[in-house]
């Protein structure tokens, strides 16, 4: 625990700020390594953005995939990485990254105890070293009775955080297993000790310019908490900044982020400047299609089995199975070019008139309606009227993509010929993908430009250090998970690679305060 210094504030080894994964696994391997260790959540419950994940984890070559029947490397997940990513970050910032990855595993499975198991989701991109079953591994549920007491302080599921919904859970399972299995490890850790509502407000500084602490307002008001070895920042980043949305990424609104309201302000990157820290990728999010729901918010919508995406003018303008990243991206070219901020998924009656995609919790169609946001007409012409796009264009998008669900061939965006866009209808060929839009009811549901949270901060480097504008390290300061520039650049390689990077850099960044030199060099995987 930690100790009163000679001012009588509290002083700690590590400080760690955030709870979403990064932060809760860095604590524990600090704490683990017998450093006294304190964690502030500003909030009033553990998870941040993290708990709304479906908590993937892309560590190539780890030993759950062996066990589990994958044949991975680290080599063969290196050549996927660097093909998509380039050299747009750091090739030692990559390397570490990639290479550390086993031993995270190890880690949390041999250390803090938490089973883990493989699950198919297909990598991201068509490129040498790619997984089309995935490399993703994932925490085992865990049941409400096995998180005890601490369940209330777990970010709820989104239908019940974000929309209202009545919640009765039996089990954790996803980003929030994730959660309560590290929470529950590090209470059952001396050297631990977690603080919510306990909001960090700056950065301490002793006269040499190293980082030495927190400055925290809880609810008796301000205090400082002294580290010792390092600061850890893991707090999110900013895509709930309408301010630094609107600055940094010509976003209309921060309400259509998936992420909790009261998390991903920008309190991180805030910090950083204060110190004079390098800042980067803040132009770049996490992107998603959401869903629009009549309470502002909008819901992670992936998994489009039927119907078309059209955009503000009534243009289909992309591949509707694309992974998700990518489809955001396209919209904000969309948006970019003018097109503006309105998305319509288009569809027919073939699911009985439901929603034909992935999309927690689903849109009411009763409640969509009365707030304008899910339109049903008796023809494409009525529904293009409904929805405010010129009938001619949405008749022509409709009946383009008609011929090519004809053919079996979509000769604009190539539907249906990657893995990906087939994995989630269970399909073998690009025809079962392509079905006409056809009926005597056709819908139309918003949809807009969504992200599972910004990817810019700090840049660091392979130890997870805090860079400053001139390239060296701020001593004391740490950064991972998406309060740090994103190891992967400008692209979404796989599913689960913010939370693996985001735990990687955690390790790397409390194995430097213990001194404790990690390899870097491509293919070593001890230190």
């Amino acid at each position: 625990m930690g100790e009163q210094d000679s001012r009588g504030e509290t002083e700690f080894d590590v400080v760690v700020v955030g709870s979403g994964v990064a932060a809760l696994f860095g604590a524990a391997v600090a704490a683990s390594r017998g450093m006294a260790t304190c964690l502030v959540e500003k909030t009033e419950r553990f998870g941040g953005t993290s708990a709304y994940s479906g908590g993937a984890v892309w560590l190539p070559g780890n030993r759950v995939l062996a066990r589990d029947g994958v044949e991975d490397s680290v080599q063969t997940g290196r050549t996927y990485f660097r093909a998509v990513v380039g050299d747009r970050t750091d090739p030692d910032l990559q390397d570490a990254y990639l290479n550390t990855g086993p031993m995270v595993v190890d880690h949390l499975l041999d250390t803090l105890g938490i089973p883990m198991r493989f699950q198919a989701f297909p990598d991201y991109f068509d490129a040498p070293g790619r997984q089309q079953t995935g490399r993703s591994i994932y925490p085992k549920p865990i049941t409400v009775d096995e998180v005890g007491e601490r369940v209330g302080d777990i970010r709820a599921s989104v239908p019940s955080d974000q929309f209202g919904a009545p919640e009765h859970p039996t089990r954790v399972e996803g980003g929030r297993a994730w959660v309560a299995r590290l929470v529950l490890a590090l209470d059952a850790m001396e050297a631990a000790e977690l603080r919510l509502s306990t909001a960090a407000q700056r950065l301490l500084r002793d006269d040499g310019g190293r980082v030495v602490g927190v400055e925290v307002r809880d609810a008796s008001g301000s205090r400082s908490i002294g580290a010792r070895r390092g600061v850890l920042v893991a707090a999110g980043g900013f895509e709930r900044s309408m301010d630094l949305r609107r600055r940094w990424q010509r976003m209309p609104t921060a309400a259509w982020s998936a992420s909790h309201p009261d998390t991903g302000t920008g309190d991180a990157v805030r910090m950083f400047d204060q110190v004079g820290a390098r800042l980067d990728l803040l132009d770049q999010s996490w992107w998603c299609p959401a869903t629009l729901f009549p309470n502002g918010h909008a819901a992670f919508t992936l998994g489009v089995r039927s119907g078309i995406i059209v955009d503000g003018t009534g243009r289909r303008f992309a591949n509707e199975l694309l992974p998700y990243d990518q489809m955001g991206r396209r919209m904000h070219a969309r948006m970019d070019d003018g097109a503006g901020e309105e998305f319509w998924l288009v569809f027919d009656d073939a699911e009985a008139g439901g929603y034909p995609a992935i999309c927690v919790p689903g849109p009411d169609p009763d409640q969509h309606r009365q707030a304008g946001l899910w339109h049903t007409a008796g023809s494409i012409a009525e529904l293009a009227e409904a929805i405010g796009v010129d009938e001619v264009v949405l008749g022509e998008s409709v009946a383009r993509y008609n011929s090519f669900a004809a053919r079996g061939k979509d000769e604009d965006f190539g539907r249906g010929e990657d893995p990906y866009g087939r994995f989630f209808l269970g399909a073998s060929t690009p025809e079962e993908c392509l079905r006409p839009l056809e009926g005597e009811r056709f819908h139309a549901v918003r949809l807009v430009l969504g992200d599972l949270g910004t990817k810019g901060g700090a840049v660091t480097d392979h130890d997870g250090a805090v860079l400053d504008t001139d390239g060296a390290p701020i001593p004391g300061l740490y950064a991972a998970g998406n309060s740090s520039a994103s190891v992967s650049g400008e692209a979404y390689p796989g599913p689960g690679v913010p939370l693996g990077s985001g735990m990687t850099m955690a390790f790397r960044a409390v194995a430097d305060m213990a001194g404790d030199t990690l390899a870097v060099d491509p293919g070593a995987l001890a230190h």
